[in-house]
């Protein structure tokens, strides 16, 4: 008989477990969820209720807990660390998920080893607000903590900058006060602490095409797995797939890797993964951070899984337990995946969604395809939590191919075939989206 470990899972969902059932050795691993979705995902965060919660229902548990895990952004960034500390289990320390986390930090960080990083700057959203000395239009707008692009604004002039900043001074406390319960843990440099966790920042608007990288870290070194492709949808910031391996020339791939690993020893990242947000301009050789995620992204889990034959939920759990997280390459069925982001543009009722039995069909029509609905019927789309500020997404659709093209074709065929119908929301004058 298997002697099974017992992992808790911060917010564990179904989709994600899942995905730890495809890991290797996972029939060693007994899996528990460790708090919800919804608290900890949507609407205000109690972040101390939060981890007084998840504390007590470890201290209840009648056996040993063998890691304690998560693989979403804030508050659960936070709560793996606080959660392992008091256990005495592996994880990151928390001033270095703190740094990545707050953009301004961040980008201080940054700028003592990296050269090449966008203008930057504070806007104070007490006073009169205006755009730091030396910027220029456009730029983007964007609390220093919030994640899924959420209340981040590229702005072109007076007009849009206000409001920007209007809908930024309305929202930021959402994510802002309780990331403020983390920072007020810690040994924080002056300028940090003296702007806080629900300030504004803003920066120059990078050009490009966007990619990522994405790694971990282990006993101080640190090892990044691959990089993808993020593509938008045409004249659009919202995300249209991500698609591994990157298909850029192999040289931006190479950079993009050394500043990756430069800049997670700079912040003193340990004993976790992180996926890191750049902008390249293959014509010229720039590459450009955007942002640092002190961990990595369950969308890239089928992915690694199509390509390299392991999801990159492998790496989290081997960190969890103490163990090198290394990952195999090149052993899964496919050369190429993407995860695709079906939306749409305008808000709306959702009047019908595609039926179960629709989507049975369409993967089994489709190989490789597989179809998750992010909406539901009877939903209004701007209701949704954690959307970026200009799109809605009706569904993830994943894709394995064996040639970027063949991932192309697949994605429209799944697309015709999906049958949503709308009722639409007349869209009041200046409004956002």
């Amino acid at each position: 008989m298997v002697d099974r470990r017992d992992i808790f899972v911060l917010a564990l969902d179904k989709g994600n477990l899942r995905t730890l059932q495809q890991v290797p050795g996972a029939e060693r691993f007994r899996y528990h969820g460790l708090l919800g979705i919804e608290e900890t995902q949507e609407g205000e965060i109690p972040i101390e209720e939060l981890l007084h919660k998840a504390r007590r229902e470890l201290e209840a548990f009648d056996g040993e807990i063998a890691a304690i895990v998560g693989y979403w952004d804030f508050p659960v960034t936070a709560l793996v660390p606080m959660l392992c500390e008091r256990f005495g289990l592996p994880s990151a320390d928390l001033e270095a998920i703190a740094k990545c986390e707050h953009k301004y930090w961040s980008r201080l960080e940054q700028s003592e080893v990296v050269d090449d990083l966008p203008k930057f700057g504070i806007v104070d959203l007490a006073g009169e607000p205006r755009l730091p000395e030396g910027m220029a239009y456009p730029v983007w707008l964007k609390p220093v903590k919030s994640f899924s692009s959420e209340l981040a604004f590229h702005v072109h002039d007076d007009r849009e900058f206000a409001d920007a900043v209007d809908r930024i001074r309305e929202g930021v406390g959402r994510v802002g006060k309780p990331f403020e319960f983390v920072l007020d843990r810690l040994d924080l440099p002056a300028e940090i602490a003296e702007i806080g966790g629900q300030a504004c920042l803003a920066e120059e608007a990078l050009t490009g095409v966007q990619a990522a990288t994405e790694g971990y870290v282990y006993q101080g070194k640190v090892v990044v797995n691959g990089a993808l492709d993020s593509i938008n949808y045409p004249d659009t910031p919202c995300f249209l797939r991500h698609q591994y391996p990157s298909q850029l020339p192999p040289e931006i791939v190479r950079r993009m890797t050394e500043i990756s690993e430069r800049v997670i020893e700079r912040i003193g990242l340990d004993n976790t993964m992180f996926s890191i947000e750049f902008f390249c301009e293959p014509d010229t050789g720039r590459v450009t951070i955007l942002e640092i995620n002190p961990r990595h992204s369950q969308s890239h889990a089928d992915m690694f899984l199509a390509v390299g034959g392991v999801p990159n939920h492998h790496c989290m759990l081997a960190l969890g337990l103490g163990e090198d997280p290394a990952m195999p390459r090149g052993e899964g069925p496919y050369e190429i995946a993407a995860k695709w982001y079906h939306r749409r543009f305008a808000d709306a009722v959702v009047r019908r969604v595609p039926t179960a039995a629709e989507i049975e069909r369409i993967q089994r029509e489709i190989p490789g395809v597989t179809v998750e609905l992010v909406t539901a019927e009877g939903a209004r789309l701007s209701d949704a939590p954690a959307q970026d500020s200009y799109s809605f997404e009706l569904a993830d659709i994943f894709v394995g191919a064996d040639s970027e093209a063949e991932l192309i074709r697949k994605y429209d065929k799944c697309v015709a075939a999906l049958r949503f119908e709308f009722e639409e929301i007349e869209q009041s004058a200046g409004a956002a989206r």
